[in-house]
């Protein structure tokens, strides 16, 4: 096996595949990198057995050629070495060399490196998803409801099904949710052009984080396919495949209150800047907790207290209030997740008493919403 190649492609290749690939996996041959060599082009395969991504380089694109002097093969090279060695050749130009041992010498100008492969015949084969189950979504939308619902799952591991975002595609409608039992996270787009529907699946959010991450966003659009036990994403160079999880996604539509005793509309970047000034005397162990009250002259008060260390308030004026005044805690760092995720200039906030959730929209669109649990500082 040989082939010589463009060492940029290779680089953004690797460092894709690599997002896949564990020091820690149980088994031996995941800890390195398979490449497949065909005289259209090269894959790069990395898998930690949760996620597996395919990074293609075609030998030619749009008139220009990014890998020659194709002779087929595949090999496994070690993930610890090769990524190292690529990102550091001197020459634009990279020669790879595998022989019948599966010896590898990686010349690029002046410098070769000799590295031990191995067989690529013990690599597992990704399973295939059928794509009857699949429809597609231009990969900035994609993107947008990833980063606006994923920071919600949950870090503990206690219930594993909520570190995943539940997935659902009915009438033509996908919805994206996140909780964490304390917060909530939910974006809704309409998906035209398709009749299939995913009653539920739940995608771990750490395969999620690594997707947006590695997501092109100058290619347009990514399918979305959907088995018992794996989605897959795939794009005109890029294969990424996830696990799902098991267990029954909690029913989240009975926690969004359908009525509001106080509603405060409020430009999103005043209210932001004044919640990440008081917590930064918010007590650690209390949750970062900031108290936010709401008085008739449309002023609201945002304070911190931390008697060690001293106190904290804010003062920003809202564009609107309507109901009754408020007095309510909850945790700072909920509230700034939520705030920058939403993505918009201004906000309405509909809150149901101060010790029921509250909930945070885009002002006229609530397609993008955010749920927050208040705290009792009583």
């Amino acid at each position: 096996m040989r082939f010589t190649i463009q060492r940029d492609k290779l680089i953004a290749s690797v460092q894709d595949v690599m997002k896949a690939i564990s020091s820690r996996t149980v088994i031996p041959i995941l800890t390195g990198m398979k490449i497949e060599v065909r005289q259209h082009g090269v894959t790069l395969t990395g898998s930690d057995s949760d996620i597996s991504i395919e990074s293609y380089i075609p030998a030619e694109d749009e008139d220009k050629v990014y890998v020659e002097n194709i002779e087929d093969g595949t090999i496994v090279l070690q993930a610890k070495y090769f990524p190292e060695i690529v990102r550091k050749l001197p020459e634009a130009q990279v020669d790879i060399v595998v022989d019948e041992q599966f010896n590898v010498k990686i010349t690029s100008g002046k410098s070769e490196f000799n590295l031990n492969g191995q067989s690529a015949d013990e690599y597992p084969h990704l399973p295939q998803v059928e794509t009857e189950n699949s429809f597609e979504m231009p990969i900035d939308l994609l993107k947008s409801m990833i980063k606006q619902t994923v920071f919600a799952v949950s870090t503990m591991e206690t219930r594993p099904i909520l570190t995943g975002v539940n997935i659902k595609l009915e009438d033509q409608k996908l919805v994206f949710t996140a909780t964490d039992s304390h917060r909530l996270a939910k974006r809704e787009v309409p998906v035209t052009g398709t009749n299939v529907s995913i009653e539920q699946v739940v995608v771990p959010g750490k395969s999620l984080n690594e997707l947006y991450k590695i997501l092109n966003d100058s290619e347009e659009t990514v399918e979305i396919s959907v088995t018992n036990n794996q989605i897959l994403f795939r794009t005109e160079h890029l294969n990424f495949l996830s696990r799902l999880l098991d267990g029954n996604y909690p029913e989240t539509s009975r926690l969004i209150p359908d009525h509001s005793k106080t509603t405060i509309q409020i430009k999103t970047t005043p209210l932001l800047r004044s919640i990440e000034r008081a917590s930064l005397l918010a007590k650690e162990e209390r949750n970062n907790v900031v108290k936010f009250t709401s008085n008739d002259d449309g002023v609201i008060q945002i304070s911190s207290n931390s008697p060690e260390i001293g106190n904290v308030e804010e003062e920003v004026t809202a564009d609107e209030i309507n109901g009754e005044n408020l007095k309510i805690s909850f945790s700072s760092k909920y509230m700034i997740d939520a705030l920058k995720a939403i993505e918009y200039d201004e906000v309405v906030i509909e809150f149901t008493g101060a010790m029921r959730p509250f909930i945070i929209c885009p002002v006229e669109n609530d397609s993008i919403l955010q749920l927050i649990l208040p705290v009792r500082t009583y």
